[in-house]
Order: C-alpha cells, then sequence, then structure tokens
C-alpha cells in the first residue's frame, strides 16, 4: 500500500497518555481531544482537538460525558458537556482526554489509516533490518510526519509519503534507507 497524502478525522498520538488506550472493558478507545481550560462561567470548556471534527461524536469517556455543542475558534475548540454546569466545574475537568471506542471511528477507505493505528508499529529497511517503531505521528501542514524511536532510544522522523515509505501494513512500516538518519 501506498501512503495517502492525508487521513480524515485523524485522532493525535500525542494525546496525554498516548492516542490508543482501553475503556474499563479493555477494548481499545482512542483520544479525540483533551480539555485545556474553562471558557466563560456558564461550564464552557476550551479543548485541543486531534481530530478533523468532534461534533459527529456525542458521548465520551464511556458515557461519562455527552457534548450538548461544539465549536472551532482562533484559540481551539468551545465545547459544551451536558454534565458540566460551571465554571468550577469546567475548570476541574482541564487535563482530561476525550475518548471514544476505537469501533466508533468511521472505517477507512484503501490507504488510510489513523494516526493511532500507527504508533507502535515495527520499522524496517526494504531489507528487513529493524529499525525501531513508530512512537508519534505529526503533521506540520505538508502531510504526515512520523517519528521513530530506534532500539537504542535515539529518535528520527520520516515523511509518511511514497518515497519514504514504499510499504506499509496494519503490521509494519517500511521506510526506504535513505530516509534514515
Amino acid at each position: 500500500m501506498t501512503p495517502p497524502p492525508a487521513t480524515t478525522a485523524v485522532p493525535r498520538p500525542d494525546a496525554p497518555g498516548g492516542a490508543v488506550s482501553g475503556d474499563a472493558d479493555g477494548a481499545p478507545t482512542v483520544t479525540l481531544a483533551v480539555v485545556v481550560g474553562a471558557h466563560g462561567i456558564h461550564g464552557q470548556v476550551r479543548l485541543k482537538v486531534f481530530a478533523d471534527d468532534i461534533a459527529g461524536y456525542r458521548r465520551f469517556n464511556g458515557g461519562a460525558l455527552t457534548l450538548k455543542s461544539a465549536q472551532a475558534g482562533p484559540n481551539g475548540t468551545i465545547a459544551r458537556f451536558a454534565e458540566v454546569p460551571d465554571r468550577t466545574a469546567a475548570e476541574a475537568l482541564r487535563g482530561t482526554e476525550l475518548t471514544v471506542p476505537r469501533s466508533a471511528l468511521p472505517p477507512l477507505g484503501e490507504g488510510e489509516y489513523y494516526h493511532a493505528d500507527l504508533i507502535g508499529l515495527p520499522v524496517e529497511t526494504p531489507e528487513g533490518e529493524t529499525l525501531g517503531r513508530v512512537v508519534l505521528v505529526e503533521n506540520f501542514g505538508a502531510g504526515d510526519v512520523i517519528e521513530i524511536e530506534r532500539p537504542t532510544g535515539k529518535r528520527f522522523m520520516v515523511p509518511m509519503r511514497p518515497e519514504a515509505v514504499p510499504d506499509w501494513s496494519p503490521e509494519r512500516l517500511v521506510v526506504d534507507p535513505a530516509f534514515v538518519e
């Protein structure tokens, strides 16, 4: 498979605690946003969102939070939850990750991926030499960039483009040696 230039509804892997974790039943969950602070006096919160849009999701954290509204703004998304009546309650949520079951994410097309699905994948050269594991996926506007940690702990970054990652699957990534530091 060749990597796509971009994906949609992409959870960010650098969310606190990791992109993919589990709920109380052990089912995988994905962090879509984190509360970064309170907004106003009526219980609204500011979110750092790791997906294209969270408005399609109503229940977060196993149903503990029910989204009433979400509006993107210049300093992040402003959201209102049914369970948050005032600023004090909103401030108490600072740092809270908003998770949904992995199964709630939309199905992917051929060649698409979620950032969360790349985290932890082994990385090797076309010859099978182990390079390390994917530890982070960033997008600075020109496409996804994967951060790979070698077994020694040293990290390097590679663009998630066909010339750099000629082959990938849900089991592994292959990186062209010309892009290895």
